[in-house]
């Protein structure tokens, strides 16, 4: 790890506070919580800070979004060389395109989640009077979103070997000389586990925008044990955010304006962007996925055939309202992240300061209607019910049924429902599906990747970065296979 992701960034460029409530706080390299936390005012900015770490580019706000679509088959390239699209063709290797910033970028923001937890520790050993449970359940549970990305990222997936190599698990300030080496995939997930149950009680139930509350930490909990195969506790974690009903789907009707508006009444958690205080500009997610012709976009990304085909088992599915043409002249090029097909742009004053959508209320349903399937004790009717809450948003489509649902159904509907939203990869990695690239619209020959491919191929996880290796050797020993 390199020794400046050991660091903590106090403060990072925030957004979400006033200059007043920045100024107000001593930024500070020290693990001494009288230092970098004193007051509940204090404590807010340190959660902003943290929050722009994830709205980096590196993170939340492009690349860990769009890793999890361009490798699940329901995007495509058009050409080589506008940018990311190494994560398409999975042109990696230890020095070349090995996407060192989800590293760096995460550990130093599970440091800066570790100096709130500590430093409030501290506060609350000493005797404070504040309340600083809200913030400490928030870093709580942004670490263990940041430990399962990354475990994700370069380990194995749990369902195919929990004994494998997953990622240092660190939940301490490290000193600089610290070189942490590799957990395994089920001691990852076992703090992940931990850290989400630890911070659920100290969590709100009630909207909080902009910030993680006790739902938040319910869909990351559900995620997490999907991935474990553990459907009955995903199918617990999901159904208590259903039945709480602090959030409601949106109908048909007020499906597409969603992408134009701030929290939404199924949005449970979003990533505050805003011109000038963390807007990423030519470098958005929302930027990404442009027409090349429209704003001298990249145009990087567009839908395959395959996803086209899915979608267009209805033609009056109301998810075509989120697609205009692409430089094929097909219905494809998608502008959720930019608000709208006219870029309204989020109520903002430009187009690319549009928040991040990280957890909906839609993907519950789905999670639950999956959960129900296969867990211990099926239930094909709960199932069919959750799974049609989102399926009417196909009205031609026939409602699913006991007797007609299916996981390959199920699937299907998150990857329309959810497409763009950084989830159908690691849908198909985690149920062990085999996945089928588009392509025969980029023109060149494929030499890192074959057309299909299944979780068994060493590229579908990264290589640990050389310049990590460099600053601890003891992951050398550690490197994943093939690489």
């Amino acid at each position: 790890m390199k020794k400046k992701s050991l660091y903590i960034i106090a403060l990072a460029s925030l957004s979400l506070f006033s200059c007043k409530d920045f100024l107000d706080v001593k930024p500070t390299d020290s693990t001494d919580s009288s230092v970098t936390i004193q007051t509940l005012a204090d404590a807010k900015v340190m959660i902003n800070g943290l929050t722009r770490q994830l709205a980096k580019s590196s993170l939340y706000g492009r690349n860990l979004m769009i890793y999890g679509d361009a490798k699940g088959g329901d995007l495509t390239i058009v050409s080589q060389g506008r940018g990311l699209d190494a994560l398409y063709v999975f042109n990696h290797s230890i020095n070349n395109n090995n996407y060192s910033d989800f590293w760096t970028d995460g550990y130093n923001a599970i440091m800066q989640a570790n100096n709130i937890i500590k430093s409030i520790d501290a506060l609350q050993a000493a005797g404070t009077e504040l309340d600083f449970n809200n913030f400490e359940g928030q870093a709580l549970t942004l670490r263990a979103l940041l430990h399962f990305e990354l475990v994700k990222l370069y380990g194995k997936t749990y369902t195919q070997d929990p004994n494998a190599l997953g990622i240092p698990v660190v939940t301490e300030l490290l000193p600089t000389s610290a070189q942490p080496l590799r957990n395994k995939v089920s001691e990852v997930y076992t703090q992940i586990i931990a850290d989400l149950n630890a911070a659920a009680p100290l969590l709100a139930k009630t909207k909080s925008n902009g910030y993680i509350n006790y739902y938040a930490n319910r869909v990351f909990l559900s995620r997490v044990y999907m991935t474990m195969g553990d459907y009955d506790k995903a199918l617990a974690a999901s159904e208590e955010i259903i039945n709480d009903k602090v959030y409601s789907l949106y109908s048909n009707s007020e499906w597409v304006p969603s992408w134009a508006s701030q929290f939404g009444k199924e949005s449970i958690y979003e990533i505050t962007l805003a011109k000038d205080q963390g807007d990423l500009g030519s470098s958005s997610l929302g930027f990404y996925y442009l027409r090349n012709k429209d704003n001298n976009a990249l145009g990087n990304f567009t839908a395959s055939d395959y996803f086209l085909d899915r979608l267009g088992q209805d033609e009056t599915d109301v998810r075509w309202g989120i697609f205009t043409k692409d430089e094929l002249d097909r219905q494809a090029s998608c502008y959720k992240y930019v608000g709208s097909v006219d870029k309204k742009g989020d109520g903002k004053d430009t187009y690319t300061a549009v928040n991040i959508k990280v957890a909906r209320l839609s993907e519950v349903y789905l999670n639950a209607a999956e959960s129900a399937l296969k867990k211990a004790s099926p239930d094909k009717v709960k199932a069919a019910t959750y799974l049609n809450e989102i399926r009417k948003r196909s009205p031609d489509l026939a409602a699913a049924t006991s007797t007609s649902i299916s996981e390959q159904m199920i699937l299907d509907e998150k990857s329309k429902e959810l497409y763009a939203e950084g989830v159908r990869y690691w849908d198909m990695i985690r149920t062990n599906k085999t996945i089928t690239f588009n392509d025969e619209h980029v023109g060149v020959t494929m030499s890192h990747r074959e057309k299909s491919i299944n979780r068994t191929f060493y590229k579908t996880i990264l290589p640990i970065p050389q310049v990590e290796i460099n600053a601890n050797p003891g992951l050398e020993d550690q490197q994943n296979p093939g690489y």
